[in-house]
């Protein structure tokens, strides 16, 4: 199982609506299990997320890298990571 940092949990419960109509967490301990569930993953940079996509069949092909950051499942972390979370 993963272990998402705080930065993930506090980072994905600010922005959670970009991909959720609703609210689906409201504490990092909500977060993390919502996003173990989801099995949500964090990428270390634009290419992981490029490669996820890929290994996921998505066709991306045509996508620059700004806007596969713009991906709704795509939130941008402070540090420079991605985290991806399949609604």
């Amino acid at each position: 199982m993963y272990e998402y940092d705080e930065e993930v949990l506090d980072t994905f419960l600010e922005n959670q609506s970009q991909l959720f109509p609703e609210n689906v967490a409201d504490t990092p301990e909500a977060a993390e299990e919502f996003l173990e569930d989801c099995m949500a993953v964090v990428c270390k940079n634009i290419k992981e997320v490029r490669d996820y996509f890929d290994e996921a069949g998505a066709d991306i092909s045509g996508l620059s890298d700004d806007e596969l950051m713009e991906q709704s499942e795509v939130f941008s972390l402070p540090s420079g990571r991605f985290l991806i979370v399949e609604g």
